[in-house]
């Protein structure tokens, strides 16, 4: 089959002009929303660490809620294909950005720490190694320049 091609439009729209634009640095909002016809927006803003609403979405929280859903839906899908019954998923993921001096930065690390339980005769072996594999697959992890690790937890229900 020949390589495809998938296209992702997302609208942003900036809301934080508090009056006077960016006249100063603190005289404007981060807020922003992202949408895509037939979605719910998403609220946005910066990290509060750079003026930002703790309320609000932040890139660096999205970039991470990526790279957990990612996997978790490659993991689903290729458990269902391995004959694994998945009956709870849910990850506790948690990403590292260092800030330099100059006000640049980078994420460094992502740990996703997904807690899964199977049904009962499941096999938890390979329940573990399809974390693996789905991290090979998932089209974010494979798109970033950082580690992206696992400390999965998988439990089986008793029969």
């Amino acid at each position: 089959m020949a390589n495809r091609q998938h296209r992702y439009g997302v609208r942003l729209d900036w809301t934080g002009n508090l009056g006077n634009g960016t006249s100063s640095y603190r005289g404007y909002s981060r807020d922003h929303s992202l949408s895509a016809p037939g979605k719910p927006a998403i609220l946005g803003t910066s990290d509060p660490a750079f003026r930002g609403d703790p309320a609000r979405w932040n890139p660096e929280e999205t970039l991470v809620g990526a790279l957990s859903a990612c996997h978790q839906l490659w993991y689903l899908a290729l458990c269902s294909t391995n004959g694994i019954v998945v009956t709870a998923y849910e990850d506790d993921a948690e990403g590292v950005m260092e800030e330099e001096a100059g006000g640049a930065g980078q994420f460094t690390g992502v740990v996703l720490r997904p807690r899964v339980t199977l049904a009962p005769g499941s096999d938890r072996d390979k329940a573990l190694a399809l974390h693996h594999d789905a991290s090979a697959k998932c089209f974010i992890a494979r798109s970033v320049n950082f580690p992206v690790t696992h400390e999965p937890v998988v439990t089986v229900e008793a029969g």
